[in-house]
Parts: C-alpha cells; sequence; structure tokens
C-alpha cells in the first residue's frame, strides 16, 4: 500500500493505493495518527484502491469519528469493488462517499 499526502490549508487529501488489509491497516491508522490538529477537512482518496478488509473498515470508522467532531472526513473515487464493499458492510450510510 502507498499513501501520498496533499495539503492545502486545513485540508488533507490521502491518496492510498493498493489494498487496505490486515497486514496495512496499521500504516493507515499510524497516518492518521500524524495527522496535525490544524486539520479539519479530512479526504482520502481510493482512486487507486483495489481491496478494503474489515482491518481497513475499523481504521475507516476511527478516522471519522475523529474527524466528524472537529470537520469533516469524505471518500472519493472508490472502485466498484470498494463500494460495494462499503454497501454490504453498511458503511455507504455512515461515510460521506462521493
Amino acid at each position: 500500500m502507498t499513501i501520498t499526502k496533499t495539503e492545502n490549508g486545513s485540508a488533507l487529501t490521502l491518496s492510498v493505493e493498493g489494498r487496505l488489509d490486515t497486514v496495512t491497516a496499521p500504516e493507515l491508522e499510524k497516518e492518521f495518527s500524524a495527522i496535525s490538529d490544524s486539520v479539519t477537512d479530512l479526504v482520502i482518496d481510493f482512486k487507486n484502491l483495489d481491496y478494503i478488509s474489515s482491518a481497513g473498515l475499523r481504521v475507516l470508522l476511527a478516522a471519522h469519528k475523529k474527524f466528524v467532531k472537529k470537520g469533516s472526513m469524505s471518500i472519493i473515487n472508490p472502485s466498484e469493488t470498494v463500494m460495494d464493499i462499503f454497501e454490504v458492510t453498511g458503511f455507504k450510510d455512515i461515510l460521506s462517499i462521493k
């Protein structure tokens, strides 16, 4: 998994590429923990994410709880496969997905 960060004032975009699973979820969790308190709007670009497991969903849910309190969090460009997982798990009703 590769994570690319793009900051723009109080907004941060994380582009995630590859697989978000049990092995890589801790890496994304570490990235979320390292985000500055000045960031209020988080965008996660899943354009190049091939797969997400329950471990990845858990990390997203924890980040969502944190960022909804201080601003917003949205997911953009999920593939059809990732969107199917969001639909089956009910995450499409929890997360802001564009």
